[in-house]
């Protein structure tokens, strides 16, 4: 039997790589000259620092263009809310987000199931779904459907298995 499976994951070297460009043209740029404007990595977010809430848009903006430029889905990202921080400025927590939920798994279960095609099995596995077929033809329809559909995550398919 032919199978593939479904994941949701960041390589998290081309983010960190990423961020640090972006820093890198924060610091030099004139525009955010004297805005203490900065993007660090942590463990699994984001933290964007600026004098102003437009700013903190334009900090954003730059470090989108290098996530892109990286080949990082920014369904990846989840943006928090922007707060106040101390010394007039403002901050925004970027989350990560790597795997697939249970709901998720649950919603692309449900949505391969409802494609109808005959013979196509799925299933939830930890972080990921396997797609089960006997017939290899199924299985890349049924991986053109998934990219066409939106689930509000970066999907990649592995494993596919003949």
């Amino acid at each position: 039997m032919a199978s593939f499976d479904v994941v949701s994951e960041i390589d998290m070297q081309e983010v960190r790589n990423a961020v640090d460009q972006a820093s890198r043209e924060v610091s030099t740029r004139y525009d955010f000259k004297d805005t203490g404007s900065e993007v660090k990595l942590n463990d699994a977010n984001i933290s964007l620092v600026s004098s102003s809430e437009d700013r903190l848009n334009a900090l954003r903006q730059v470090l989108e263009e290098k996530l892109v430029k990286r080949k990082v889905s920014l369904k990846a990202l989840s943006y928090g809310e922007v707060e106040d921080a101390t010394g007039a400025s403002v901050r925004q927590l970027v989350l990560l987000q790597a795997g697939i939920s249970s709901d998720k798994a649950k919603e692309l279960n449900k949505f391969i199931k409802g494609l109808g095609i005959k013979g196509v099995q799925s299933q939830t596995q930890g972080e990921q779904v396997r797609v089960i077929s006997k017939k290899r033809d199924h299985l890349q329809t049924v991986i053109s459907e998934l990219k066409e559909a939106d689930f509000d995550l970066p999907l990649q398919f592995e494993n596919f298995r003949d």
